[in-house]
């Protein structure tokens, strides 16, 4: 069966909804690039978000079982760590090579379609 025939080649499954919210995007994507986790605080800066924002979207990324979170004590001060679980590493390999095939399919698409066919930006 031919794509046009419903085979659901731009179903794009791999997309995780999970995933794939902008704050969520943010959090993996720095994870991801730091193996051994980072401080919450850390996080928070690089990804921009508030102390809520964090701590509800790092909530719903470790019940996924995406993320995992460590409390520990330094210097009478309490300390949050977190880190990409080995599930949640290859999860985000893999939204990432789907989004790849998106944007392989859209600059195909883009390509063929004639230029005097486009309005203006």
């Amino acid at each position: 069966m031919s794509n046009e025939q419903g085979t659901g080649r731009f179903a794009y499954d791999g997309l995780e909804r999970i995933i794939h919210e902008r704050a969520r995007l943010s959090i993996l994507t720095s994870l991801a690039s730091h193996a051994k986790g980072l401080p919450f605080n850390d996080l928070k800066s690089m990804c921009s978000l508030t102390d809520g924002n964090l701590s509800r979207h790092m909530t719903a990324l470790a019940e996924a079982g995406l993320v995992e979170i460590e409390k520990s004590e330094k210097n009478n001060r309490s300390l949050t760590r977190c880190r990409l679980t080995e599930v949640g590493r290859k999860r985000f390999l893999n939204y990432l090579a789907v989004l790849e095939s998106v944007l392989s399919d859209a600059q195909t698409v883009s390509a063929a379609v004639p230029k005097e066919g486009l309005a203006p930006a």
